[in-house]
C-alpha cells in the first residue's frame, strides 16, 4: 500500500518489521526509488538460496510497481549473502530479473540475517 505526500511516496508491504523498526518497504522521492533490504518471507524456511532470492525479488518488483517504477528502472542492487557458496544460485535469480537492465551491483557476505533461516537479502535503487 502506497502513502503519498507532495514529493514523497512511502510503500508498505505490510511486513511486521516495518512498524517495529519504523521503515518503509520502498520510498519514492522525486524520480528516485529506494527499496529496503528484502528477504524471502515466512514460509521459505526450508527454501534454497535461489528460491529465497526469487521471492525477495518478487517483493521488490511489487514495491517498485507501487512506487511507479519497474525493474527496468533499477540502476543499482546490493545483495547480502549469509553463505558465499550461494552466490551462483542468487546470481542466477538476479540475472533472470535484471538480464536486460544490468544494474550496478554489489554482493557482500554477512555473518547472519534477522532470521536464522534467511540466506539472502537484496536492496534495489531505481531512477524513474
Amino acid at each position: 500500500m502506497a502513502t503519498k505526500t507532495s514529493v514523497r511516496t512511502n510503500v508498505s508491504s505490510g511486513g511486521a518489521y516495518e512498524s517495529i523498526f519504523g521503515y518503509s518497504r520502498a520510498v519514492r522521492a522525486g524520480n528516485d526509488v529506494h527499496v529496503s533490504g528484502t528477504c524471502a518471507p515466512v514460509g521459505h524456511e526450508k527454501s534454497d538460496a535461489y528460491t529465497q532470492a526469487r521471492a525477495a525479488l518478487a517483493i521488490i518488483e511489487k514495491a517498485l510497481g507501487e512506487a511507479g517504477a519497474k525493474t527496468t528502472d533499477v540502476v543499482r542492487t546490493v545483495v547480502y549473502l549469509r553463505d558465499i557458496n550461494d552466490a551462483e544460485d542468487v546470481a542466477r535469480a538476479h540475472l533472470e530479473t535484471f538480464d536486460k537492465v544490468r544494474p550496478a551491483s554489489t554482493l557482500v557476505q554477512v555473518t547472519s540475517m534477522l532470521r536464522p533461516w534467511q540466506k539472502v537479502e537484496i536492496e534495489a535503487y531505481a531512477k524513474v
